[in-house]
């Protein structure tokens, strides 16, 4: 049995980005730790950032693309407010779960 016979679809990055993006939903629904919520909405992002390459390539467009470039860009900006928070929960408190954001209120 060769691999070289196999040929690699656009349905089978969809069906890994569905994947990727139900554990990322299954750990935002049931974590409630901030930390793990927050990686798993990281990794929510990246399954839609898959499912716009694959259909990219599949359409020949660059648009798809383009689109995943501006989700890193607010990815990126996502990480850099939500470490600030989680950083100011854990300066108050050792630990960080998702009810002590109410902890923030001034």
């Amino acid at each position: 049995m060769t691999l070289a016979a196999l040929e690699i679809t656009s349905s089978y990055y969809l069906v890994l980005a569905a994947m990727v993006f139900t554990i990322g939903a299954v750990g935002v629904l049931t974590r409630r730790n901030v930390l793990v919520m927050f990686m798993c909405v990281e990794l929510m992002l990246n399954a839609v950032n898959l499912s716009f390459v694959a259909f990219a390539r599949a359409l020949d467009d660059v648009t798809g693309q383009v689109i995943v470039f501006f989700v890193l860009v607010v990815a990126a900006a996502e990480v850099a407010v939500g470490l600030a928070i989680i950083v100011a929960i854990f300066r108050r408190r050792r630990h960080a779960t998702a009810d002590d954001l109410l902890a923030l209120r001034g």
